[in-house]
């Protein structure tokens, strides 16, 4: 069976969508949005596939994480083989998070931190419910671990415990930087969606990028 878009984009017609590369702000703010005009917030990697559904077999990449043999396999992957696992995930979480998303926010605005790819986005939401933020190769990768969340803290301990923890670190930072190449920056910042870049990390421009994304989506005149 198949659903047209027309359809999806009826049934999305209260989800705004952000989507971009590492270290952009996209997280702060799909929070700070959420927070400011009452929206439901689905953040960065948000839990829309059922438990029991995803198999090794069926989804192989959202089920990586059963079938590794450990967190240094994990860490010690080619840059090849984590970027194919990150646009294989992104494939693959495609239908849970629309569907999801359906279900939210049929009552309610909702904003998503997602990773949608932009030409399924293009065929289900408008112009109005997309931004894509961007940071620079050298930010997104050289700020990668700044940040203290929980799951960089986690991959950070991981590469600590490495054999040759300073090769594996560089490993994984040229994991970061294939994701974030600058062809795949060039694609995003060509896409012909509405963009928002990221130039300083050291200048707090939050407020700032606040407005301009609640003026884009239509939160305030």
């Amino acid at each position: 069976m198949e659903i047209s878009n027309r359809l999806l984009r009826h049934y999305l017609k209260n989800v705004l969508f952000i989507n971009g590369t590492a270290y952009a702000g996209k997280s702060t703010m799909a929070k700070m949005l959420a927070d400011t005009y009452g929206l439901v917030h689905c953040g960065e990697n948000y839990d829309c596939v059922p438990e029991g559904i995803a198999t090794p077999e069926t989804h192989p990449n959202l089920c990586y994480f059963q079938t590794m043999k450990d967190w240094q396999e994990f860490i010690h992957r080619t840059p090849e083989q984590y970027n194919n696992w990150i646009q294989g995930c992104a494939r693959e979480l495609i239908e849970f998070e629309i569907m999801h998303l359906m279900r939210v926010s049929q009552s309610k605005k909702v904003i998503a931190d997602t990773n949608i790819p932009l030409v399924v986005l293009r065929e289900i939401a408008g112009y109005h419910q997309i931004a894509v933020m961007l940071a620079p190769n050298s930010m997104s990768v050289g700020h990668f671990f700044d940040r203290d969340d929980p799951d960089k803290v986690f991959l950070k301990e991981q590469i600590m415990k490495a054999d040759d923890p300073e090769k594996a670190m560089e490993n994984f930072l040229a994991c970061m930087a294939h994701v974030n190449s600058q062809d795949n920056y060039d694609r995003w910042a060509n896409s012909g969606f509405y963009t928002i870049v990221r130039e300083d990390a050291m200048t707090d421009t939050r407020a700032e990028t606040l407005a301009i994304l609640a003026k884009h989506f239509g939160l305030t005149e």
